[in-house]
């Protein structure tokens, strides 16, 4: 069908073929390319369309928002353009991540406004929730980390989007990533007030966001980041009851809502949860990132209480559930708590001194914490490779075609040699010591680094795409978000390596040393890797299994 644009038509939905509205005579075709397909919704600004653009090949489908004010009134036209080219700006800024749809055209025409975005083929959460049924503990929890991370992104461009809720968050169809939409109410400059305590207030002229999901400052016309914070809070709420906040019971006094009255979930996540959604800014997350390190810290408890549980049983002689010697491996299956009843009614009414104990006591956690990984990381590296130079060999101890022995000490390479000779053509840099170099987004595909030492190099970001690390040294090397999809690292020692957010899909782990290598929301779809190696390394529920599916191993 052809949609109407004319917001006071009377019977808007036409032919396919039509060229005008057989209704009110409008022209259908927006500028001479758009061919509007169907309404997707209607808010107090405008309306949202899908449209082909008939002027590219395939007549591909994209999103066009139309700002209308149908109205005289010159204020409110002064703020509708205002709101349009805010909205205009800030998609521009933000619409190169990957999860955020980006901004293909925007222009006005007759007093009404139109932007024109990618379309995002899949159902918002909301749409999930309402066909499948509320979220476990362990998905919500890969939904908040996710978006956490697309706040941190556009947090750091001084972008507030001041409308989280399960309706703009999509799920992906094509890669089943989340999607954050509708930035029609962000804000795009943040004016930082040097206040008594600290916080960065964003003034604005709008009140805007859901009741129910915009906490009391955001409404109240000062959003800060932490208003974002709040809303995912009250998002994973629903998800876990599938109810909105104003359908659930609240005390008549305080009109604090009695979330755990709906919700099943751990202590430590409800501890989490009751933080994001305090009412006192004071007392809340000030950021995404405060969140992802209580999770964290959270996660890091968890496994420590874990792997404590697996050392009893081993003491007792207790086989059966495949502990191995060194009461250091995490078990196939997980010990969780539930709460009581007890214990939440407690948890409310020491919700305000637990919160603030905890946010003062987070950063020291993290500091302590990073210094105890890292002791850790030192005290597990085996004598043998701390010792003795590093040598070419494969699993049987056969020789390699460079002959029945290496040089005792490899030849160092800095960054900027690397980089020079790499850009020349030379794709072989085995048997080298590139040690504490930053090659961040550095593009190193299909490079040999064959038993070369490479100790906490920095690759962060890189292409390392069917790449070979046969016996490398890679001891707490950062690979964070790298790309090593196809990458060969049999032999090598990844002990305590940063390998979150890495694509290892495909990549072959045959006896890599894996102890204590971070492997928090890596992809290892397809991956050569063992059972025993991932117990020794550390996930969580982004990482991505050779199964494909998701969660801790």
């Amino acid at each position: 069908m052809s949609y109407c644009l004319n917001p006071s038509c009377p019977k808007p939905i036409n032919h396919p073929k039509a060229k005008r509205c057989k209704a009110c005579g409008s022209k259908l075709l927006l500028r001479d390319r758009y061919h509007l397909v169907k309404g997707l919704g209607k808010g107090g600004f405008g309306a949202t369309f899908l449209a082909a653009d008939i002027s590219l090949p395939g007549n591909p489908l994209c999103v066009i928002k139309q700002l209308r004010p149908n109205t005289d009134n010159p204020n409110f036209l002064s703020m509708a353009r205002e709101l349009f080219e805010r909205e205009a700006r800030t998609l521009g800024k933000v619409g190169n991540h990957p999860q955020i749809p980006r901004l293909l055209d925007y222009f006005e025409d007759r007093q009404q406004f139109y932007l024109v975005q990618e379309f995002v083929k899949g159902n918002n959460l909301q749409q999930e929730i309402k066909k499948n049924g509320v979220l476990n503990e362990a998905q919500v929890k890969q939904v908040v980390q996710e978006v956490l991370l697309i706040l941190k992104d556009i947090h750091s461009k001084k972008v507030i989007h001041r409308d989280i809720k399960p309706a703009n968050i999509i799920r992906r169809e094509i890669d089943n990533k989340l999607v954050l939409i509708d930035f029609g109410v962000v804000k795009n400059q943040v004016n930082t007030i040097a206040a008594g305590n600290g916080d960065q207030t964003a003034l604005t002229a709008f009140a805007v966001g859901t009741p129910g999901f915009a906490p009391p400052e955001q409404l109240a016309m000062r959003p800060v980041y932490a208003s974002d914070v709040y809303a995912l809070g009250v998002t994973c709420m629903y998800l876990m009851s599938g109810k909105a906040p104003k359908n659930m019971d609240s005390d008549p006094l305080t009109g604090e809502i009695d979330w755990f009255k709906y919700i099943d979930v751990s202590d430590k996540f409800a501890d989490i949860l009751l933080a994001m959604v305090e009412v006192s800014v004071k007392n809340r997350y000030k950021t995404a990132d405060e969140v992802l390190d209580a999770m964290d810290i959270a996660n890091h408890i968890e496994d420590l209480a874990d792997n404590m549980f697996s050392g009893m049983n081993q003491d007792i002689g207790n086989t059966s559930m495949g502990l191995r010697g060194g009461g250091g491996l995490r078990t196939s299956a997980r010990r969780t708590v539930p709460p009581t009843s007890n214990s939440r009614s407690s948890r409310n009414r020491t919700q305000a001194n637990s919160t603030s104990s905890r946010r003062n006591s987070s950063s020291r956690n993290t500091s302590s914490r990073t210094q105890v990984g890292r002791n850790q990381s030192r005290n597990s590296t085996s004598s043998r490779s701390s010792r003795t130079p590093l040598r070419s060999y494969s699993r049987n101890n056969s020789q390699d075609s460079r002959g029945s022995r290496e040089p005792s000490k490899p030849v160092k390479v800095d960054k900027d040699t690397l980089l020079s000779y790499y850009a020349k053509g030379r794709r072989d840099f085995s048997h080298k010591d590139i040690s504490l170099q930053n090659l961040e987004k550095a593009n190193l595909s299909g490079t040999k680094f064959n038993s070369s030492r490479m100790i906490k190099i920095n690759l962060q970001n890189a292409d390392l795409s069917s790449t070979k690390f046969n016996n490398c040294d890679l001891r707490q090397a950062s690979l964070r978000n790298a790309n090593l999809s196809r990458a060969y690292l049999s032999s090598a020692n990844l002990e305590g390596a940063d390998l979150r957010g890495a694509n290892l899909t495909h990549a072959n782990f045959d006896a890599t040393k894996l102890k204590g290598a971070n492997l928090c929301g890596a992809n290892l779809t397809n991956a050569i890797i063992t059972e025993e190696q991932l117990q020794e390394a550390k996930t969580n529920w982004t990482t991505v299994l050779p199964s494909g599916r998701r969660g801790f191993w």
